[in-house]
């Protein structure tokens, strides 16, 4: 039998190694995930970065909890969105080896990097906002607004950008890796660091509203951390993803509306 052409025996093998470190990261974050969500619950760690945050629910923050709650966000977005991520950085690995001949680039190791820029940048705004409502006395010790119109104003207005333009616009980036590499393509490290900070941005653009929920269901609510994520997922793959995205839309809305009138 032939033996298999060099560049597509590296083509499987980079496949293969790049699955295998989402896999790997996804996971170590959901674990972290779940070891917080345990350590909460039972609170018996006194020196865990968990009980650290609940010392301050009553109290005022100082720069190691808002480091602690930051760090909190950045794993948490990092679990929900590098899966995400995944076909638009196996084909970007696969066409950065087809353009390059066989060799393995460099620059094929910054996109990844670059996608999650933006979802650190997004968990620090995160953190500052679960900050102000700490502050504000805004926040129930399972980390919910504690007031049902605000609640009710989070969903409707995650509700209400669901239905936009930007939204769907957003969306069909995310949902078709291939068009947006070849609309988007950056040659060198530059440009996939580039490429990756696009990408996230319009992946950001696509579920920033949908991390504001978890404000009203609970931050650290790891099965409504997990349920968006699969709500993510249903919207992103699949022919039915705007159709998903306009239906929770209209779910959220009603939600936030009943909120209001309680």
């Amino acid at each position: 039998m032939p033996s298999q052409p060099p560049v597509a025996g590296l083509l499987s093998r980079d496949r293969r190694i790049i699955a295998s470190c989402i896999f790997l990261v996804v996971a170590l974050a959901w674990a972290y995930l779940l070891l917080l969500d345990h350590q909460m619950a039972s609170s018996t760690a006194p020196e865990t970065m968990m009980s650290k945050m609940e010392m301050t629910i009553g109290g005022r923050w100082g720069a190691r909890d808002f480091f602690f709650t930051f760090a909190m966000w950045a794993v948490m977005m990092v679990g929900m969105m590098m899966g995400t991520a995944a076909p638009v950085l196996l084909l970007f690995t696969e066409m950065q080896t087809r353009r390059s001949e066989g060799a393995v680039p460099s620059a094929g190791m910054l996109f990844g990097p670059g996608y999650i820029i933006v979802w650190v940048g997004l968990s620090t705004v995160a953190a500052l906002a679960q900050w102000g409502l700490h502050e504000g006395v805004w926040l129930s010790s399972n980390m919910s607004v504690t007031s049902s119109r605000l609640a009710g104003a989070i969903l409707i207005a995650a509700g209400v950008y669901q239905l936009t333009p930007a939204k769907g616009a957003c969306l069909r980036q995310c949902q078709s890796p291939l068009g947006f590499l070849l609309s988007n393509w950056r040659d060198g490290s530059r440009g996939a660091l580039q490429m990756g900070i696009r990408h996230g941005a319009y992946c950001l653009g696509c579920c920033w509203a949908l991390m504001s929920v978890l404000f009203v269901v609970g931050v650290m609510n790891i099965a409504w951390v997990a349920a968006l994520t699969v709500f993510i997922l249903a919207e992103k793959f699949g022919g039915a993803g705007p159709l998903v995205a306009r239906a929770g839309g209209l779910v959220m809305i009603g939600v936030g509306v009943l909120f209001l009138t309680r």
